[in-house]
């Protein structure tokens, strides 16, 4: 089959994309032939993909998704395909990828009343409804088991076309024979004493992903401890508000922000561990890139995937509502005890073993390819 994939924008380190891409790889394994619609486009073309890059621009992202829909469908009516996958929610897809939350709950439970007034809310909302509307047809492949009870109190939409996927980390994030190996040149290059500690920030959006909640931690670290930790910061996204509260707290010289990069494994077994205390997050894919590492993880339990650290036992969930001091203090204490981040590798390593948190591309592509009524 010729099949379209559709995405607001590709770069190769978000989580979205990476998922994106993997799934259309294993499309075009199976023999179908891959054609992708993005108004962006950065990174190498792989291979036998077809990618056509909407001319479209607008001041405000809502107008934009509207040129680019308005083009989209007139070359799809020219260039007709058998599937439309969506990674963005948008009318006209016969299979969406939900990497998003809903929507409209955000809108009715975070948002003062006067915000669905605006152009931006119906826009989203009417794009969100063609999705996940009782009568629309679009399979929807989700990822966080936890939005589907959401999406069914506001639209209706039948259960059975919801398909629940497991997770899709890649095989490459797994701990390979040679870890310590890999950590001690990682120590080497970033200049890490075998007493410093290091914790990880990784992930797009630092202020979704609550780099400020990181900082402060970092900040309120007690002496000893704090004069040999270092925090490093990995995403693509405007560091100077974060580098300036880094000033502000007396932290500069130990935080450091980089941009996305493809190296990530290495960050994972170089370090002590992993914070992520999101203020909101459908999934986290990190959390479980941490887990498969041996690297013990921190997170807030809104992330959908937070519940595989506490399973696995490899780390800490934080409760909600978020406590500041709470988050300083387990911070704290988990760097502060070398045995119990030791046994809580141990226990990553071993649940990678056993549990499927791979197979999410073979899955999705199992539904994309499935015969239609």
């Amino acid at each position: 089959m010729q099949l379209a994939f559709v995405l607001y924008k590709y770069f190769p380190y978000g989580g979205l994309q990476r998922d994106f891409l993997r799934i259309a790889l294993e499309c075009q394994q199976r023999g179908h032939a891959i054609r992708v619609y993005t108004p962006i486009w950065e990174g190498e073309v792989p291979a036998g993909f077809d990618v056509r890059v909407a001319p479209v621009k607008a001041w405000f992202n809502h107008r934009r998704n509207e040129k680019f829909s308005a083009w989209l469908a007139a070359d799809l009516a020219r260039d007709p395909v058998a599937r439309v996958v969506g990674f963005n929610k948008m009318p006209g897809l016969d299979v969406y990828y939900a990497a998003d939350g809903c929507y409209e709950d955000k809108a009715q439970t975070l948002r003062n009343p006067i915000y669905q007034r605006w152009g931006r809310y119906k826009h989203f909302a009417d794009y969100e409804r063609a999705v996940f509307a009782p009568t629309a047809k679009t399979e929807i492949l989700m990822i966080s088991e936890v939005q589907q009870p959401l999406f069914i109190r506001h639209y209706h939409t039948p259960r059975q076309r919801f398909h629940l996927l497991p997770p899709g980390i890649a095989q490459d994030r797994r701990a390979p024979a040679n870890a310590a190996e890999i950590r001690a040149d990682f120590r080497r290059e970033f200049q890490l004493a075998d007493d410093t500690l290091l914790l990880v920030q990784i992930g797009s959006g630092f202020k979704t992903k609550g780099l400020d909640r990181s900082l402060k931690a970092l900040a309120a670290l007690p002496g000893e401890l704090k004069k040999r930790t270092r925090l490093i910061a990995i995403g693509q996204d405007d560091p100077r508000a974060f580098q300036l509260q880094a000033r502000s707290l007396g932290v500069s010289a130990q935080v450091e922000i980089l941009k996305g990069r493809s190296d990530i494994p290495r960050f994972l077994l170089g370090a002590d561990l992993l914070i992520h205390p999101a203020y909101n997050e459908n999934t986290g894919t990190v959390l479980l890139e941490a887990l498969v590492s041996g690297l013990p993880v921190l997170v807030t339990d809104v992330c959908g995937y937070a519940h595989y650290i506490a399973e696995a036992d490899c780390g800490r969930v934080l409760p909600s509502p978020f406590r500041q001091e709470q988050l300083d203090r387990t911070v704290a204490d988990m760097l502060a005890d070398d045995e119990r981040r030791a046994f809580w590798g141990r226990n990553g390593l071993a649940f990678a073993d056993c549990a499927d948190l791979y197979s999410m591309p073979q899955k999705a592509a199992d539904v994309i390819l499935a015969e239609r009524p």
